[in-house]
C-alpha cells in the first residue's frame, strides 16, 4: 500500500512562494499536512542568510581578514552579559509568506487544512558553524534568547491553529553520532543536547504543531558523515522525545539515496514515539520511481505507517524543473487519503 501523506523539510527550489503553494498544493493534495513558503532568496542557503546579521554585530569581528564575512569571534573585553541581537528576520519572513499562503488556500490551491509550516535552524547551527573561539557559548547564549523571542513573536502574530514550527536538527544529529567529522564534538552530549532541544520546543504554545527534522548535513552534495544505519538518529529523537513537554506533531528522519538494505531501516523498530506522532522517511531522491518503491518496501518491513518527503530540503543547485520532477515523484510515489466528512 502506497503512503498517503507527503512532507517537505523546508527549501522548495520553484521561482516564487506563489508557485510553491499552487505546485505544491495542486499536485499532492489531501496528502499534505503542512507546507512551507519554499524558503526563497537566501533562506534557501539554510543558515547563511543570517551571516550578515552577525557580521553585523559590534559584539563580533570577523578572524584575521577583516573583510572577510566568516568566521567571526567575539570581540575581546566585551561583557558576555552585554550581548544581544535584535530581530532575526524569521518572523518577518513567516508573516509576509502566510499572506500568499493564505490567498492560495483561499483559491483553492492548497487544502483548508493544511497548516502553514515555518522550518527554523537551532541555534547551534547557526553560531557554532560561524562563530569561533572561546567567546562562542556566549553568542550562542545570546542568539539563543533571540531566537526564542523570534518564535514568540511568530506565534503572537500568526493564527496558532493555523501554524506548524520544523526545528532542524543537524549540527546536534552529527555530535550525537560522535564520530569524526567536521562538526566539533559536544562534550557530554546526553546532559546537553536533547534539554536545549526541549527549550527551544516548550517555548512554543500547544495549539502550535512542533516537529524535528534530523540530517547529517549537507556540503556540495555531501553529508557530514555517513550514517552506519538509523540507530544514532533513533536514539536522539527518543531522547528529545523524553526530555520534551511539547508533544510531536511529527518526526522526519533521512535515507541516504544509496540504502534500501534492512540494515539500515531495523532500528526505527525502536523508536519510542507518542501514538499521535507521524513519521516521515525522507527516502525520494532523484533517481526515479522504481529506486523510491524499494526504499518504500523495505522501509514497510520495519515501520508500520510513514509518509515519505526527501532527505532534506530541494532546492540547492537545482532548477526549477528538476524540483517539479521530485514533487511529481512524490506524487507518483504516495497516494491521496480518501476524503473525510
Amino acid at each position: 500500500m502506497k503512503p498517503t501523506s507527503v512532507h517537505f523539510v523546508g527549501s522548495i527550489g520553484l521561482n516564487t512562494v506563489d508557485d510553491v503553494f499552487r505546485t505544491c498544493g495542486r499536485t499532492l493534495g489531501r496528502r499534505l499536512k503542512r507546507l512551507p513558503d519554499g524558503e526563497p532568496g537566501g533562506r534557501r542557503l539554510w543558515i547563511s542568510w543570517q551571516v550578515p546579521l552577525l557580521r553585523a554585530s559590534p559584539y563580533l569581528r570577523p578572524i584575521g581578514d577583516p573583510m572577510a564575512l566568516v568566521p567571526l569571534e567575539l570581540v575581546p573585553g566585551v561583557n558576555p552579559d552585554d550581548i544581544q541581537f535584535g530581530e532575526l528576520g524569521y518572523c518577518r519572513e513567516a508573516r509576509i509568506s502566510y499572506r500568499d499562503f493564505r490567498r492560495a488556500r483561499e483559491r483553492g490551491d492548497i487544502p483548508a487544512d493544511v497548516r502553514f509550516q515555518v522550518s527554523l535552524p537551532t541555534p547551534l547551527a547557526v553560531v557554532g558553524s560561524f562563530v569561533h573561539g572561546e567567546g562562542m557559548l556566549h553568542v550562542l547564549a545570546a542568539y539563543r534568547q533571540a531566537m526564542i523571542a523570534e518564535v514568540r513573536r511568530m506565534c503572537s502574530v500568526l493564527p496558532i491553529r493555523d501554524l506548524a514550527i520544523q526545528w532542524d536538527v543537524c549540527i546536534e544529529t552529527v555530535a550525537w553520532d560522535g564520530r569524526p567529522s567536521v562538526v566539533p564534538p559536544v562534550p557530554n552530549r546526553e546532559q546537553i543536547i536533547p534539554p536545549s532541544l526541549a527549550m527551544m520546543c516548550d517555548v512554543i504554545p500547544p495549539e502550535v504543531e512542533v516537529g524535528i527534522h534530523l540530517g547529517h548535513g549537507d556540503y556540495d552534495a555531501k553529508h557530514f558523515i555517513e550514517p552506519v544505519d538509523s540507530a544514532a538518529m533513533v536514539s536522539l529523537a527518543n531522547a528529545i522525545v523524553a526530555a520534551t513537554d511539547h508533544p510531536l506533531a511529527f518526526v522526519h528522519l533521512p535515507v541516504p539515496i544509496d540504502r534500501d538494505d534492512d540494515a539500515y531501516f531495523e532500528p526505527f523498530r525502536g523508536l519510542k514515539l507518542d501514538p499521535d506522532t507521524e513519521i516521515y522517511l525522507g527516502l525520494v531522491h532523484a533517481d526515479g520511481p522504481e529506486a523510491t518503491n524499494r526504499r518504500i518496501a523495505t522501509a514497510s518491513r520495519h515501520v508500520p505507517e510513514f509518509g515519505i518527503a526527501a532527505e532534506r530540503g530541494i532546492a540547492r543547485k537545482r532548477t526549477s524543473d528538476k524540483v517539479e520532477e521530485l514533487i511529481q515523484l512524490l506524487a507518483a510515489c504516495s497516494e491521496e487519503p480518501a476524503a473525510t466528512d
